[in-house]
């Protein structure tokens, strides 16, 4: 396929350099010069405007768009739209809420333009390992970018589905990371009361370690966790302060519209809240994984934000 990737943080770049080593063409654009020069030395076709980046793909074309979400995906959207024609498709794979998904759908197929909403998880592990994707959309144009969806996922038959209309990717990728943060929570505390157990004088990597095997909590978050404490045992060059990206948010909310009880979800996320005013070890442990498995900015002891680089680019039309 021949596609155009608009939006070349971590995540863009990643699925732009995956896609290109399944054999695809791809077109990029991003308001950062370098990082449009860098895919460029790796084989991709370099655009210096969106005009410019829709010239160079055949129709119909696929424009997969990785900018932060909110205003950042409507205002690339609207500065895309005079460029495309019916018949294209606007891939959208970010941490969008899937309301706004929802929205987009009708809007574009207004227009005779298709989209695509992408769960896509597997943050700055994905190039080599694949993503996760939850896809949303008219079925039959899912259909059409399926070699796309073979080349970035683990596997051509693993790892991705169709979930439904437009918003059920984002839907589902949004309680997948009301999920996430809860079983990170439950990791956090665990590692939180075995630390305060000093008698005992444990090591958390070696506890981490054995836990990796035969274990039924082993998991990939589990794997990270023994990156973290292999790299800082104590986490002394962290603060105890979570952020969170919203998602856990959107997961709580419509709990509540559906009157579906989420407790552990939303203890986790009021945690986080919590990790703003209090100093404590989960807290650190929390803010660890976040890092490791999405390069996610972390604060550090001395108070500073260390950036983990931009997940999804710039604000391409800002």
């Amino acid at each position: 396929m021949q596609i155009g990737v608009i939006g070349l943080g971590k995540m863009g770049a990643n699925i732009a350099r995956r896609l290109m080593r399944g054999g695809h063409e791809v077109a990029v654009f991003d308001l950062n010069k370098e990082a449009i020069a860098e895919l460029g030395n790796e084989g991709a076709t370099t655009s210096t405007s969106l005009e410019d980046l829709s010239s160079k793909l055949s129709t119909p074309r696929t424009f997969w768009i990785m900018v932060p979400a909110g205003k950042p995906v409507d205002s690339t959207i609207k500065a895309l739209l005079p460029h495309a024609e019916k018949g294209d498709t606007f891939v959208e794979g970010g941490n969008s809420d899937y309301r706004e998904s929802m929205r987009r759908g009708v809007e574009l197929n207004e227009h005779g333009v298709d989209y695509v909403d992408v769960g896509t998880s597997g943050g700055v592990w994905g190039l080599n390992e694949g993503y996760a994707m939850m896809v949303g959309g008219k079925q039959e144009v899912v259909e059409r970018l399926r070699p796309a969806f073979e080349v970035l996922a683990p596997a051509a038959d693993k790892g991705w589905n169709y979930m439904g209309p437009s918003g059920s990717g984002h839907f589902v990728k949004m309680v997948h990371n009301g999920v996430e943060y809860g079983l990170m929570q439950a990791y956090a505390e665990g590692f939180a009361l075995m630390k305060s157990k000093e008698e005992f004088g444990l090591d958390l990597h070696k506890v981490a370690q054995t836990w990796q095997h035969g274990s039924v909590v082993r998991s990939w978050l589990l794997d990270l966790a023994v990156n973290a404490l292999s790299e800082s045992p104590n986490l002394e060059e962290l603060a105890a302060y979570v952020p969170d990206s919203g998602m856990g948010r959107f997961t709580v909310r419509e709990s509540i519209d559906q009157r579906v009880p989420l407790p552990v979800i939303t203890a986790s996320l009021q945690e986080r809240f919590q990790s703003r005013t209090e100093n404590s070890f989960a807290y650190k442990l929390l803010s660890a994984l976040r890092n490791q498995f999405g390069g996610h900015a972390v604060k550090t002891s001395g108070g500073d934000m260390k950036d983990g680089g931009a997940a999804y680019g710039d604000n391409i039309a800002r």
